[in-house]
Parts: structure tokens; C-alpha cells; sequence
């Protein structure tokens, strides 16, 4: 069975999964992530795409990203990738690909379904955003004196408070709380998937026809 073509909807969020090969380690250490946001933050400058979160994993990339462009999102990760598997391969000694395949990827309507992949994705490393394992996420940043000026907070952050302190509190609780495991599940899953999220999702998702191929069989006959 033919794959779907990938739901790209410019302006509009994308939650991002690239999983590592199951034989290694996509994140070593400290080191490596520190490479792959540069690497990052040069790449979406370039292309334009907005990073509004991230969590690097051990064995796997979160974004959390907004394209301008129908083929944005796939020059930011073809960017990103080649460089930093090559990075990785000549510092750890490896070869060939470090990823399991093309990344997933799931468009995100605006509303309460963006807040809640955002706060999936930063909660990830845990309190402040590093995990026991190393896992780094955004939200280690986000309200850091300083961030990245290339991380933006989406329209609905802006609206958890009048002000940044507010803005911060709210935030900070919500992801602390995070997501219910069987929401996480069902919205993961939907990512991976390849599936839009959120209130306009049918309407979001009718688009991939647009953008690929056909339905198979004879069109339906126009009732006029």
C-alpha cells in the first residue's frame, strides 16, 4: 500500500518525530545536543521555519515547528540532518544513517490542541527540562534571561497571563501537571501517523489530496 504524502500546511504548526535507528544512541551526551541546536537554529534562519519547542531524546528528535512554505519543513530536517549525522558519525566512530527512516509529522490547528502538544514536548525532560537521562527540551530556555532568539512562543502562551510572570506561573503548572498518558498516547500516535491535530483537523487533513495524489477510482459526479 502507497504511503500518504506528508501533511504540510504552511503557517501552521508541525509536530515533528524523528526516531534514532534502535542500534545507537541519536543523542550522546551534552555535547551532541548542544550541536544539533546550533546546527538547528542556523538551519531555520536559512529556510525560514519558527521552532516554538524541542525535545532531543536519546533516541529520538521532537520539534515542535511552523513552515512558511509547502517544502520548508523538509530543507530544515534534510539541513539539519546531514550535518549532524555527520558530526555524530566522525565523533562516536559511526556510519550511514543515523535515522530511522523519513521523520513523522503532524500538522497542529490552532488552540488548545497546539498548548497541549507544546507542553507534551517540554515536559519531556522533566523539572526544567532535563531529564535523567539527559534529555534536553525548550522549556530549560523558555523563560531563561537568555533564550534563543530564534524560540518563539506561540499566540497561545501569550494568552496564559498579562504578563511575563504570569505567563511563566501558568505555564510552568501546566506542564508540571502535563498531559493525561492516554491523551499523550493518542496524540503521539496521531503524529506518527501522520494525521492532523486538533479542532480543524478534518478540514486540515482534506488538504493532503491537494498536495498528492488522487484517490483512487472514478471521481464523483457533480449533483448540478
Amino acid at each position: 500500500m502507497a504511503r500518504l504524502p506528508r501533511l504540510v500546511v504552511p503557517g501552521h504548526a508541525h509536530w515533528v518525530i524523528q526516531r534514532g535507528n534502535r542500534a545507537s544512541l541519536a543523542f550522546v551526551d551534552a555535547a551532541d545536543r548542544a550541536r544539533f541546536l546550533l546546527l538547528l537554529s542556523e538551519a531555520a534562519a536559512l529556510h525560514p521555519v519558527q521552532v516554538l519547542a524541542w525535545a532531543l531524546l536519546d533516541h529520538e528528535l521532537q520539534l515542535l515547528a511552523v513552515p512558511t512554505t509547502v517544502n520548508g519543513l523538509s530543507l530544515l530536517m534534510q539541513a539539519v540532518g546531514r550535518r549532524y549525522v555527520s558530526a555524530y558519525n566522525r565523533r562516536h566512530g559511526g556510519a550511514g544513517s543515523l535515522w530511522d527512516g523519513r521523520f513523522r509529522c503532524a500538522v497542529v490547528a490552532p488552540g488548545g490542541t497546539l498548548l497541549d502538544v507544546l507542553v507534551h514536548i517540554d515536559g519531556l525532560g522533566g523539572l526544567g527540562g532535563l531529564g535523567g537521562d539527559g534529555a534536553v527540551t525548550s522549556r530549560a530556555q523558555r523563560f531563561a534571561p537568555g533564550r534563543p532568539a530564534w524560540l518563539v512562543d506561540p499566540p497561545e502562551l501569550w494568552q496564559l497571563g498579562n504578563t511575563p510572570f504570569e505567563r511563566e506561573a501558568a505555564y510552568q503548572r501546566l506542564v508540571s501537571v502535563g498531559l493525561a498518558p492516554a491523551a499523550a498516547q493518542r496524540i503521539r500516535q496521531a503524529a506518527l501517523g501522520g494525521w492532523a491535530l486538533g479542532a480543524n483537523a478534518a478540514a486540515l487533513d482534506a488538504t493532503r489530496w491537494r498536495l498528492g495524489p488522487r484517490r483512487p477510482g472514478r471521481p464523483k459526479k457533480s449533483s448540478g
